[in-house]
Order: structure tokens, then sequence, then C-alpha cells
């Protein structure tokens, strides 16, 4: 006969009653997100002390382990990030390393952290790697992070430039329809890495940056025929490139570069759907020192209501995907974010 096994106790005794409603939420909102997600764990909180019962009830008590360490330096809690907490610890990741984790302090006093499991994956896998793709919906970070980091390695001399570039596709306008010259009609769609950059330095110092030539915000069409050395290059929204483009982007990298390519395959606006973000995974496979990672709606950092029309498109896509572009979008081929040529895989957070 097996014995019975009894559920597992634990005890979190909480220093100091001041901490309670920013761990329990007001009214318990937050502690109910927590039982909510630990459906088959009791959790019970008197004064200062909680106790959980059940079989992830060592799990429980990690998370509100982290939880304390993260209110005890500063970190206010709210429904999005104990979300976002609770996945980490579910991960096996520590939340309080995770969300502490400095990228870079702005010219205003802004602290750059990573707010997602996938986010620090995605930091950390732009350190070590030339190439990164990173691919997810909108509202996960995947610009300004990659911004961050570029403008992170130009303030630490790793690199001598910063290059953001994005592909000057139309999506319901017209090119020809704008005033102004060729750079004033393209400027709108280099309007998003204009804001990230004014979000993380000072005006006054990024037009002298810009005017010595240490960043550069141009179209993609205007990277042909170049080499970039010493350089940190994003290649934004490259759903719509074309693979002509792709290939073109790609073979600029000189020595001493680092380049991060991000986009959502889910919205692509390229003529005749043929992107050239998509089966990049495929087609680099082997080589070294290129990774991809791959975010979700787990990972929007916006107004919840962002994840939450993100996961109803998904819904209503998912009957009918290959109607939608002509291949398999990347971030549905695998659940892992892959580094080519490594034997193994990194998780995905989703």
């Amino acid at each position: 006969m097996t014995p019975k096994t009894s559920p597992t106790k634990v005890k979190v005794l909480v220093p100091g009653n001041h901490l309670m409603v920013g761990l329990l939420g007001q009214h318990d909102e937050l502690l109910r997100i927590i039982e909510s997600a630990f459906a088959d764990t009791r959790i019970r909180v008197r004064g200062n002390e909680i106790s959980i019962e059940g079989e992830n009830a060592e799990l429980v008590g990690r998370l509100f382990d982290e939880l304390v360490v993260l209110l005890e330096q500063g970190h206010g809690l709210d429904p999005s990030n104990v979300g976002r907490t609770i996945d980490m610890v579910k991960a096996d990741l520590s939340p309080s390393e995770v969300l502490t984790t400095e990228v870079l302090k702005s010219s205003r006093g802004t602290v750059v952290r990573p707010k997602s499991a996938g986010q620090k994956r995605y930091i950390d896998a732009i350190a070590t790697h030339t190439i990164t793709f990173a691919i997810g919906p909108a509202g996960t970070g995947k610009s300004y992070l990659a911004v961050a980091l570029a403008l992170q390695a130009l303030q630490a001399k790793q690199v001598n430039r910063i290059i953001l570039t994005r592909p000057a596709v139309e999506a319901g306008e017209r090119l020809g329809f704008l005033p102004g010259d060729l750079m004033a009609k393209v400027d709108p769609y280099l309007r998003p890495l204009y804001d990230a950059l004014y979000d993380l330095v000072e005006p006054e110092g990024l037009n002298r940056l810009m005017e010595r030539g240490s960043i550069e915000v141009v179209p993609l069409a205007f990277m042909r025929g170049r080499t970039l050395s010493s350089s940190f290059v994003i290649l934004d929204e490259a759903q719509n490139t074309t693979p002509e483009q792709m290939k073109m982007f790609l073979t600029r990298l000189g020595p001493g570069s680092k380049a991060v390519i991000t986009g959502d395959d889910t919205q692509i606006d390229v003529q005749g759907g043929k992107s050239g973000l998509l089966g990049m995974d495929t087609l680099l496979a082997g080589i070294q020192d290129i990774t991809f990672v791959y975010l979700s709606r787990s990972d929007v950092v916006r107004h919840p209501v962002v994840a939450e029309i993100i996961a109803a498109y998904e819904r209503a896509s998912s009957g009918n995907r290959d109607s939608l572009v002509d291949s398999t979008p990347l971030s549905s081929q695998s659940s892992h974010s892959k580094v080519a040529g490594s034997s193994s895989s990194q998780e995905v957070y989703s």
C-alpha cells in the first residue's frame, strides 16, 4: 500500500505590518490574484503571518518571499507586475533579481529595467550575442529596451555609434500623399524610434549626439552599400522587410558591431505578405552568435487592456492563421527561444 502524503505546509513571516497592505493589495486584490494562480493551495493571513498549505505551498511561499524583497527595495506592487512575478516564480526564476536589473539610467533619472522574465532573457541575449532577433506583439518593449541597451553600449564606449532603422512600408497611407521632401515623407515611419530616444536622452544631448553622427535614424533603404563597424544597429518593424532587404541589412555588419532585429510577425504590411522576417530561424540555423527571443502577451508592459486585445486577436486568428500570411508566424513555430547553432534552447516565457 502506498502511504498517503500530507499536503506541504509553509509559513511566511512578513517583517513588519507596514508591508502587508502593499503585499496583499487594497481589499486583498493582490492576494486574490495569487490564490487564483494557485487554486490548489490554501492561503491564510493572520497579522503579518501567512500560512500556506497544498502541493504548491513551497512555491507560493517563495513567491511571497520574493514580493517582500521587492517591497523592501521600494518596488510598488500592482496586478500587472504581480502576475509577471507569478510567471517568473513558476519558471524557477528570481523576480527580485529580474526586476531589479538595471539596464540604463536615463538623463531624466528614470531607471530602465526589465519588467518580465521574457524581457530579462531578451537583454541577456543581446549582451551575449552579435545578432539578436526579438519577435513578439506590440507593447513588449522590443524597441525600447534595444534603444536603452544601445545607449548603454555607447556610454560605455563599447561602440562608436548607434544606427536605428526601419522599413518605410505603407500601411493604409501612401508616401506620395505626404508633404515635403523624401526625409520629410519617411519621418513619420521613424518617429517611434525618435520617441524612444527622447524618452531616454535629454533633447540637447540627443541633438549633439546626432550632429556628431554618434546616433543616426535612417530609413532602411539608405543602408544599402554601407559597412557598419563599431556600431550598435537596430532594425525595427522587421516584419515589413522583404527577404532581399533582410539579407541586405544582415550583411552590413562590420567588425565590433552588434545588431538587434525586432518585429511582430502578426502585423505584416509588406506588399504580398512576403516578409523577410519569416523563416529566418530556419535559414540561420547552425550559425553561431545568432539568437532568437520570442516574447508574448505576458511580456506586454503597456496598459493591461493591450494584453487583452492581443489575446482577442490571437483567438480570432487561431482558426485561419494561414489566410493572414503565406507562412506560419515565427512566434507560433516554436515554443522556445532558440540560439542558432546551439544544442540547447532557451525557455520562452509566455
